[in-house]
């Protein structure tokens, strides 16, 4: 006889919001286990199937996980497509892509295979093949060169650069160590934010398992510590919470994150770094954190060139209900 679903529950008024947070609540699992089970098929929603654990969930609804479920394939080729819109610029050297929230810049887990780098390879082989070319950049009997230079979190939407050419890579992983690379992020900040720097030297396990900043009089010396600047600017107060814009210095892993986090404003929509947190939580649909803007020294001209990215609709919803 089949074995029944782990456990059918109904959604309460309290769990109302992200479907990781409810799992988590419903069934009494860490956010890993949580979002695992989702990005795996193992949960539905009223019967169906959801993988994105940011989807949004309302009082009522009844969440089913069943840990023989398979990951349900998607018509055709079974991955996301980039939409002509969402590339910003491409030219013989680099990539600029609008990177949506919820795929990943490269493969996190083994058998990940809908990832940025590999949507922006499959919009560059349909590009070629429409333009009739089999040249060095893709196409016929060859896959399109792409190299990673930087990476945003799954989570996190807006600007990403992929390089095309071996001078391209060399040009921006130059560019991205010396930290000359403009990078400019909008944040939505539990709390009243004021505008500061945070420097501080990031560490793999600040000592209560999370990566965070080493403490201590000379955190500098802690095995492993690299340091992290991060200029914070207050845009605008809302409800609760602030519109900030996070100029990076330097791009270490989560360093925007942490850095707010740290300074007791963790971001809307974050689950990892809000140990601690004494204040009230802010619903969100995912973490409220873009890329907007993104500028450096074109590898082939030395001239400067930048984009900016609005936020998408999602944070601006955020924002809407924020403000009123």
């Amino acid at each position: 006889m089949p074995r029944p679903p782990l456990r059918n529950e109904s959604v309460p008024p309290e769990l109302a919001g992200a479907l990781d947070r409810a799992v988590r609540g419903l069934f009494g699992v860490s956010w890993g286990q949580a979002r695992a089970w989702i990005e795996r098929g193992k949960v539905r929603v009223d019967a169906q199937a959801v993988t994105v654990p940011t989807a949004r969930v309302t009082a009522g609804q009844r969440i089913e996980v069943d840990e023989r479920g398979a990951r349900p394939r998607a018509a055709g080729a079974g991955r996301g497509e980039l939409g002509d819109d969402q590339i910003v610029h491409v030219d013989a050297h680099v990539v600029v892509v609008d990177k949506p929230s919820g795929v990943s810049t490269i493969p996190y887990e083994e058998g990940e295979t809908d990832t940025l780098d590999a949507r922006v390879r499959a919009w560059l082989e349909r590009r070629n093949k429409s333009a009739g070319g089999h040249g060095k950049h893709g196409g016929r009997g060859g896959r399109p060169a792409l190299g990673i230079v930087h990476r945003l979190d799954k989570e996190t939407s807006g600007l990403v650069v992929f390089t095309r050419t071996w001078l391209a890579k060399q040009s921006l992983s130059n560019q991205f160590r010396h930290h000359t690379v403009e990078r400019r992020y909008l944040a939505i900040a539990h709390g009243d934010v004021r505008s500061r720097t945070v420097r501080t030297f990031l560490v793999e396990d600040r000592g209560d398992g999370r990566r965070g900043s080493a403490r201590g009089t000379h955190p500098e010396k802690a095995s492993g510590a690299r340091e992290a600047i991060t200029h914070v600017e207050r845009i605008e107060p809302l409800h609760g919470a602030t519109l900030v814009a996070c100029r990076l210095e330097t791009g270490r892993t989560h360093q925007i994150r942490i850095h707010l986090s740290e300074c007791g404003h963790p971001i809307v929509g974050e689950r990892v770094y809000v140990r601690g947190f004494a204040g009230t939580l802010l619903e969100a649909p995912r973490l409220m954190l873009h890329a907007a803007e993104l500028g450096f020294e074109h590898p082939a001209t030395q001239h400067p060139v930048r984009w900016e990215s609005a936020p998408p609709a999602d944070v601006q919803a955020v924002l809407t209900r924020l403000r009123a």
